[in-house]
This record gives C-alpha cells, structure tokens and sequence, in this order.
C-alpha cells in the first residue's frame, strides 16, 4: 500500500516542515563537520609539504611514489588548477592524470619512461605556479618556519574543502539519517547484520537491517551483472521466506535545484532492481531538506515512495 506518494495534498506541508528540519540541522551541526573536515584536511596537507620538501623537492621521484597527492598540489598553485586546465598547461597524457586523481596511481599500461617524462611535465606546471603568497619561503635563502607551514596547510585545506563542500555537508548529513533510521529500528527490535557477515541480501534474516549493501543487478538486456549500492535494506519481522526486503535511500538536501537535477538517479536504481528482481521490489526514498512537489511528482510517477525525516514512525507503514 503507498505511504506517501498518493497523498499529494500533503506535499506541500511536509516540505516545508522537511526543509525547516534541515536548515536546524545545518546550523547547528555543519559547521562543525566542515572543520572537522577541515582538521583532518590540513594535516593531510601538511604531510604533502614534508614529503616534497615544503616544495623544495617536487620533481617525479614524489609524484611517482605518492600519486594520491595531485588533487592537493593542484591547490598549490596560483590560480588553483581544475583536472582540465592542468593537462591543457602540461600536455601530459589525460589518462595519466585522471588515474592519479580518481584512482590514486599510476597508469598500469603505461611504460615506465613514459611516466616519467610526463610526471615530469606536471610538476615543472606545478613548480612554476605555485602560490608565493602562500609559500612565502619560495625563493629566499631561509627555510620555512613551521609557523608559515602550517599557515600555508591551512590555507590549502580551505580551498580543497571549499571544492568539496557540499559532498561533506551531504556526507555528514547521511551519517546521521543513517543513525535515525538505526534507533527506530532497534527500539523496535531489529538487529543490525555484521558489515563482515557475507549475509546476501535476499537472505536476511526477518527482523534485521544493513547498511550500504551491494544488491546486484542486471544490464545490457541481462548480459551483465554489476552491484549498485542501497543505503538502508531492512527485512521486516514477518517476512516469509522468499520475500524481498525493502530498500530504502538516504536523500538529503540544501537546496531545490540540485535535487531536480538528480531526481532520475533514484528512478534509474528503481528500474533496475524491478528489472532484475520484478514488481515485488519496494524501493523507497528516506528525506530531509529540499524536495519539492515537481522531485515528488516525478518520483510518484516512477512508483517510488518515501518516509520523510520528520515523521519517522511512517516507516511502520511499510510493513516494518
């Protein structure tokens, strides 16, 4: 039976009482998962600068070992480099540099002279741009002081988290609506499945839940088979044996725009479970924040339903 989703003459006021519960939670509790970021960030910076020297020894000997460390060094520099604009100014290979960004190595494929000469040919972009307001020790005689190296990690630290903040504000955001849905359910009894467990998800036992579990699913008209990752999968108490559990999304957001962009994601993961699994799938979205009749509509449309934050106890309409 739908929860939500027929319930149209309600959108309205749970999205504004949806939208009121985010924006409490963002002031009170983004600004510490910004810094907290922040902390670790900087730290992680600093551990760059004493492995090249505090820029002294950036050459291809320390990109070679610590791939992982482009998306920082692109911070170093004066403007900031995006991925793009730092292989248009080298002329390295794209795939050498993506890799190092997305997979933090080097290409396996890729001759070892090759790799050289084009490592080679970031960190002369990099030595050359770097920020001199920043590194204020670049050319003088006097090594830096740790004062002006930590002043400089924390410089660098703000400009990789202001790059990513909404991904931290939206991670922290599923960590705690992944806490509530945890307290509800175990209150009411459920168990949580050991992460390690190797429990598949068709074979839950009744009465338990996971967290961030691969549900495999077909492609390619079935030809191949690829894992998709469902935020929260519970098995409701009375379930018989060859049921499905529920799945259920963790949604959150600061604002209108972005959702409406990303709404097909949702309707996309639904088409491919129904696909594999048929129409006995019930996949459902948990929201907070900024979801508005034209996201709920489509989603309605797509045989989504969903439980908003601020009325949690909805979920016992599922059948949990």
């Amino acid at each position: 039976m739908p929860v939500n989703l027929d319930q149209p003459h309600r959108w309205k006021a749970d999205v504004a009482l949806s939208v009121d519960m985010y924006n409490d939670w963002f002031m009170r509790f983004a600004p510490q998962a910004f810094r907290t970021a922040r902390i670790q960030t900087t730290k992680d910076v600093e551990a760059a600068l004493q492995a090249s020297g505090n820029l002294t020894q950036l050459g291809v000997a320390l990109l070679g070992q610590h791939p992982g460390i482009l998306p920082t060094l692109r911070m170093f520099t004066c403007p900031p480099l995006a991925v793009d604009r730092l292989i248009g100014l080298s002329g390295t290979v794209p795939n050498l540099v993506k890799c190092m960004e997305q997979e933090q190595k080097l290409p396996a494929r890729m001759a070892t002279a090759d790799v050289e000469r084009e490592l080679g040919k970031i960190a002369a972009i990099i030595e050359k741009m770097a920020d001199p307001d920043i590194f204020v020790w670049l050319g003088r005689s006097k090594a830096a002081t740790p004062a002006e190296v930590t002043r400089a990690a924390t410089i660098i630290a703000d400009r990789l988290c202001g790059a990513v903040a909404n991904p931290i504000i939206r991670n922290a955001q599923e960590k705690r609506q992944l806490a509530a849905i945890k307290s509800w359910l175990e209150i009411r009894g459920y168990r949580q499945l050991p992460e390690a467990g190797g429990t598949k998800f068709d074979a839950m036992p009744p009465g338990t839940f996971s967290f961030r579990m691969n549900v495999p699913v077909k492609l390619e008209g079935g030809v191949r088979t690829v894992n998709i990752p469902v935020d929260a999968v519970v098995m409701p108490q009375g379930a018989r044996a060859g049921d499905l559990p529920l799945f259920f999304e963790a949604k959150s957001a600061g604002d209108f725009t972005n959702t409406n962009k990303r709404r097909k994601e949702e309707a996309v993961k639904m088409a491919q479970l129904r696909g594999t699994y048929g129409a006995a799938v019930r996949f459902n979205l948990f929201l907070c924040g900024y979801f508005d009749s034209g996201y709920l509509g489509y989603e309605a449309a797509e045989g989504i339903d969903w439980v908003w934050e601020h009325r949690m106890d909805d979920l016992a309409l599922f059948g949990i």
